[in-house]
């Protein structure tokens, strides 16, 4: 007769767990009260949620590093308290944006706010592990509640949008798990590190099956991070979802899948599986330089962005190639600076958004003509905007530029001259479609006066994040070097 197995709550440290909890529960607590009580104002959601990620964050600082739990699938290592923290301040930045001063009717619905938060778990579980199981469960936990919250946008387009990304995303789910099951049968674990052990001392008997994982795995990855080829929903889906949860999903479920990619590439990279760097480089140098060349001819501000952010995607994807502790500091000090200046970039967008497509032939909803003008009606929209602009293109001393640097400078030091090049003519092409809409704002006439309608949803919140994006976009290169101490803390505390 078997003996039961019996688990001490000791061995199981749930307070590995307490970050998701919290979210888990706050998104509980608000279907509850809106059980309870029914046609509550969303003011009262935002507050709530924002109230909920203050006290994730709080759990996140309270994790020990180094710490595993529940069953030891759940690692806390300074990856995941660092991503954590980036996933945090990126969801708290973005909530306030529900409070427009014209009602959008998704923010009505209490069930946006509970999605929202189960979707920050999704993306906490996936980053605080290096198990492969809850990695996939994580990722279909936070993927199934950003298909819903695309679709609550109710427009005909945001519902194209959300089905395109689910059907894009059960493919990539479905990679996913061939890549995770190739490995498993070929070292029977499902742990990275274990994987990565196992690898490094079998001598690859079985080469040709580590590549079929592989290219599972970069698949699955590359359609996470929107990375040539597997980018083609990208723009479709930012178009079709609200402008303010465009710029959420350019930073956010992309710092996951960055952390992911990091754990798997880089433990096989550094298991001497060399050909994985081979086959990185080729996908980062493809994915900068075609997404760069596609947004030179698009006629829409929002789908110039969504290229925008592919690009960057692969030009941050070079750090993991590197696979450096520098790159990896690196990677996450470029991310949280773009945070700020794309979120700032489609905050935007949104607060111009009208509610039916009057411009040009209603195919778009920001076309370039739409800002034609727009210093002699909205200056200081105007200079924001272009400020945005210039840093997304790499102009000193705005904030993206001394992250190109750093991610540059790495690339050199690691003898990857060549790539740094690459990167340079890639910055410098990507300064005629930023500058494209800089022109239109400054130097062409307003269009048609009965339809100059800017910033009709700038309520009070929205204008703070704004102005909080814009200050750290401006003072960067104030807050560089204490901003990289931290992070290299973190990143040289996991290893990487």
């Amino acid at each position: 007769m078997l003996e039961p197995i019996s688990v001490s709550m000791e061995s199981l440290n749930l307070g590995t767990l307490a970050p998701m909890l919290v979210a888990i529960v706050g998104a509980l607590g608000i279907l509850v009260i809106d059980l309870i009580k029914k046609d509550l104002d969303k003011t009262l959601y935002v507050m709530l949620s924002v109230l909920i990620l203050f006290v994730d964050l709080g759990a996140v600082f309270g994790q020990r590093l180094g710490d595993r739990g529940f069953f030891d699938v759940m690692l806390i290592d300074g990856l995941a308290i660092l991503s954590q923290i980036v996933i945090l301040a990126a969801s708290m930045l973005f909530i306030p944006l529900a409070l427009t001063s014209r009602r959008f009717h998704e923010y009505s619905y209490p069930e946006f706010f509970a999605l929202f938060l189960f979707m920050v778990a999704g993306f906490q579980f996936m980053v605080a592990s290096d198990n492969l199981i809850l990695i996939f469960v994580g990722l279909e936990t936070a993927s199934l509640a950003l298909y819903t919250l695309i679709a609550l946008h109710n427009r005909e387009r945001s519902f194209e949008a959300a089905i395109k990304y689910f059907v894009m995303g059960a493919l990539a789910a479905g990679f996913y798990v061939m890549g995770a099951m190739v490995f498993y049968a070929l070292t029977g674990s499902v742990e990275l590190y274990k994987i990565a052990e196992i690898l490094s001392v079998s001598g690859f008997a079985n080469m040709t099956l580590v590549l079929v994982g592989v290219s599972f795995m970069i698949a699955a990855i590359g359609f996470k991070l929107s990375m040539v080829p597997f980018h083609t929903w990208t723009p479709d889906v930012y178009e079709g979802a609200s402008a303010a949860l465009a710029g959420y999903m350019s930073v956010v479920p992309k710092i996951a899948g960055f952390v992911v990619a990091m754990r798997v590439f880089e433990l096989l990279i550094h298991s001497d599986v060399v050909w994985v760097r081979d086959v990185l480089y080729v996908a980062v140098v493809v994915t900068m330089t075609l997404a760069n060349i596609i947004a030179l001819v698009q006629r829409d501000v929002k789908r110039m962005l969504a290229f925008s952010s592919i690009s960057h995607a692969g030009f941050v994807m070079a750090a993991i190639m590197i696979g450096t502790t520098q790159a990896n500091s690196a990677l996450f000090l470029y991310w949280i600076l773009f945070l700020f200046t794309n979120l700032g970039a489609f905050a935007m967008l949104w607060v111009s958004r009208h509610k039916a497509a009057v411009w040009g032939d209603g195919r778009f909803d920001h076309p370039y003509e739409k800002f034609a003008g727009m210093i002699h009606i909205m200056p200081v929209g105007a200079v924001v905007m272009a400020l945005f602009m210039l840093s997304l293109a790499g102009v000193p001393p705005f904030s993206l530029f001394w992250g190109k640097l750093y991610i540059m400078s790495a690339a050199v030091n690691s003898d990857y001259i060549i790539l740094a090049l690459i990167m340079a003519i890639n910055s410098a092409i990507s300064a005629y479609y930023y500058l494209k809409l800089i022109v239109y704002m400054f130097l062409k006439d307003p269009s048609e006066s009965g339809r100059t309608v800017y910033m009709k949803n700038a309520s009070k919140p929205l204008q703070t994040i704004i102005g909080f994006s814009v200050f750290l976009t401006v003072f960067a290169v104030l807050a560089v070097d204490p901003m990289w101490e931290f992070i290299s803390t973190y990143v040289q505390a996991s290893g990487f």
